[in-house]
């Protein structure tokens, strides 16, 4: 059915249509730079409005330090608060820095509560007390019960606003209240129908709503025994759910079942994205919210531990090399050979933990079915150890003109990749069952495997049949 037109409108469906291009081309990154640094602020501040909130934030992230303090007293009140809350956590405490605690209280009272949380969760006690007290009561007090929550929690996650009916209601009288009242949340996608005492009992898709008569009654259409959240459930335990079970909004209850809040996916999708990051992060040795934006000397500081213990591990690798030393000083071509059978062994090593990382982060790797996925990476690692060893040990004895050596690294190669299949499953299980983050060190434990096995079978082997 096409839809109704007002007949005096202009305004065609292509003129008022956005489309979805990448918004912040270098070229705008450098008009903007280049008028904030000659002394043309307005002209850099038209150039940035029309921008969506989100592609301002990666405006100001694209921006020199220097150029952001600009770009912010050029916009002054024009700047949305939702691109403060878009900002990348380094680049966000640095622009803050350059705006008064009145300010970021206005911006805050604009924002969701969970918006406004972020925006203010790390700023020293003394300032977020002020921007508190600037801001008005029943916003400060709902921040402040936002803030009382543990960081990565629901508590934290949810907005304070949502739509809750009492199951006697009918379908009028809940459009007619919604169509009243002046406390509507600003997006939500369902009904949260509650009973006596405030508990979540059922709720009813807003297009169920829109679909069913007037007289038509809560209580029949709504869906019963809802998706609750914990007000404590970790947000990665939420994204989890939202993905499960295909959820659009979720409601947050108290430990006594009382309706607090809600989740929307909009704010899950945040979640999920931050996790991949941690994940990301985490198996590089970075820190888990990343350093992009951080000065060199504060990236080194936070570099350097992990790379010390690469740099144990490497000692570990030399060690075992050092045993055959005398081995390798009698056949050079094992020292140009040996890396060969360290690298393949790690790289397919790190193909099963990534595989295997995510699905424990998913759930789909669970003590259920650890062992069929043990038993596939036995049969992919052998399979693949023999199709690698048949290719480097042809290639070998060939170039080398020895048969016999190009028989030890295929028989090491074969051990290597059999062996890393094993330890890129086995070292996120067992890395999970002790508590810890299996992206967080699985990757060093793996890569030491698979280096001191590759050289101990490859040198070990030539030691036995050569020598």
């Amino acid at each position: 059915m096409p839809e109704a037109q007002s007949p005096d409108s202009d305004i065609t469906a292509a003129e008022s249509a956005t489309t979805v291009t990448p918004a912040i081309h270098p070229n705008l990154v450098r008009e903007v730079a280049d008028a904030l640094e000659g002394g043309r602020p307005d002209a850099a501040a038209e150039l940035v409005k029309p921008l969506h909130a989100a592609d301002i934030a990666d405006l100001i992230e694209a921006l020199r330090p220097d150029d952001r303090s600009l770009l912010l007293d050029a916009l002054g009140p024009a700047l949305e608060p939702e691109a403060l809350a878009d900002l990348d956590e380094h680049v966000r405490d640095e622009v803050l820095e350059e705006i008064e605690p009145a300010e970021i209280a206005s911006a805050a009272a604009e924002l969701d509560t969970d918006d406004a949380a972020y925006l203010i969760e790390d700023l020293e006690a003394h300032e977020r007390q002020a921007v508190l007290e600037a801001m008005p009561q029943a916003g400060r007090e709902r921040l402040e019960a936002a803030l009382a929550y543990p960081e990565d929690s629901a508590g934290r996650l949810m907005q304070r606003d949502y739509v809750a009916v009492p199951t006697f209601w009918t379908v009028g009288q809940v459009i007619d209240w919604l169509r009243d009242t002046d406390e509507l949340p600003d997006e939500f996608y369902e009904i949260f129908v509650v009973d006596p005492r405030h508990r979540p009992i059922g709720t009813v898709p807003l297009y169920r709503a829109m679909r069913n008569k007037r007289p038509v009654s809560v209580n029949d259409i709504m869906d019963r025994a809802p998706r609750l959240i914990p007000v404590d459930m970790d947000q990665e335990e939420i994204a989890y759910h939202f993905d499960q079970y295909n959820l659009t909004s979720a409601a947050v209850v108290s430990t006594d079942g009382r309706l607090l809040g809600q989740i929307t996916v909009d704010d899950v999708v945040d979640v999920i994205q931050e996790e991949v990051e941690e994940d990301i992060y985490r198996m590089g040795g970075v820190a888990s919210e990343g350093d992009l934006y951080l000065p060199a000397l504060a990236t080194v500081q936070r570099r350097w531990a992990w790379l010390l213990v690469n740099l144990v591990t490497a000692v570990l690798a030399s060690l075992t090399i050092a045993i055959f030393a005398e081995t390798i000083d009698q056949l050079v071509a094992l020292a140009i050979l040996m890396p060969i059978v360290a690298s393949m062994g790690g790289n397919a090593g790190t193909q099963t933990l990534t595989v295997a990382v995510r699905a424990l982060a998913t759930r789909e790797l669970t003590a259920a079915n650890a062992g069929r996925a043990l038993w596939k990476e036995c049969i992919v690692g052998g399979t693949n150890g023999i199709i690698f060893a048949a290719i480097m040990g042809l290639a070998a004895s060939l170039y080398f003109d020895n048969t016999v050596l190009g028989t030890v690294i295929a028989l090491a190669m074969i051990v290597n990749l059999w062996v890393a299949g094993i330890a890129g499953i086995l070292i996120p299980l067992g890395l999970h069952r002790a508590g810890v983050d299996p992206a967080l060190s699985a990757g060093i434990f793996l890569t030491t495997i698979t280096d001191v096995v590759g050289f101990f079978a490859f040198l070990g082997l030539a030691k036995l049949i050569l020598f």
